[in-house]
């Protein structure tokens, strides 16, 4: 199952309006959340996570938490995101169990993906593929990695940095599992009608295999 994968920020969304923003990106067809906040807030952050962890579980959507292991345990998180200066993927594993989710960003750099791949990640994250907002300085990723990576892993891949639901189609087709997006869902002023935007590119790649496999005689 590949799709949306909608991650919050505490800058676009306001404290108050968070739970309503999640829910509409999970009714637009996101099909993982991430729980994004980089505050040192933690009082604030344990009550944001539980109430969205609370939401998704509503919804039957896996809620991660962002390089926080210690938080996706205490509200029971479905997994958490880890990036290159976050705890080890063994700390996390042992901490969270064999059944989370855990994912690794690999930036650009498929060593990183096949390390994590060994170590038993559930998803690899390239990227940035465009110009971010979030991070604007970070290194740059192109569709022939993810060519690359489709043909040598067998877990879910991750596409983000920039997407929009234009530029997003090419990575759809070049093996993206999951479009990760933050300013082209929560920064729109409909965020359920953006996050559908990004679903329907799954449901057309869905439709172009279909027709492709048929055959008629």
């Amino acid at each position: 199952m590949g799709g949306l994968y909608a991650i919050t920020d505490t800058v676009l969304i306001p404290d108050q309006q968070l739970p309503a923003a999640m829910e509409q990106a999970i009714q637009g067809g996101a099909r993982l959340l991430q729980y994004r906040d980089k505050s040192s807030d933690a009082t604030r952050r344990l009550q944001q996570a539980k109430i969205l962890h609370a939401l998704c579980q509503r919804y039957g959507i896996p809620l991660l938490i962002n390089d926080d292991v210690e938080l996706a345990a205490q509200v029971g998180a479905a997994g958490v995101h880890l990036g290159k200066e976050d705890p080890a993927f063994a700390m996390a594993r042992s901490r969270l169990g064999e059944s989370a989710i855990i994912g690794v960003s690999c930036y650009n750099q498929l060593e990183l993906a096949l390390k994590a791949a060994r170590e038993g990640a559930d998803y690899v994250a390239f990227g940035s593929f465009f110009p971010s907002p979030t991070k604007p300085d970070t290194v740059r990723a192109t569709t022939d990695l993810l060519r690359r990576a489709k043909q040598v892993l067998s877990l879910s891949i991750v596409a983000i940095g920039g997407i929009t639901p234009t530029n997003g189609r090419p990575l759809v087709a070049a093996g993206a599992d999951y479009l990760a997006v933050i300013n082209g869902v929560f920064g729109q002023s409909d965020i359920r009608t953006a996050a559908r935007s990004y679903s329907l590119l799954y449901e057309e790649l869905s439709l172009l295999k279909n027709a492709s496999e048929f055959c008629p005689r």
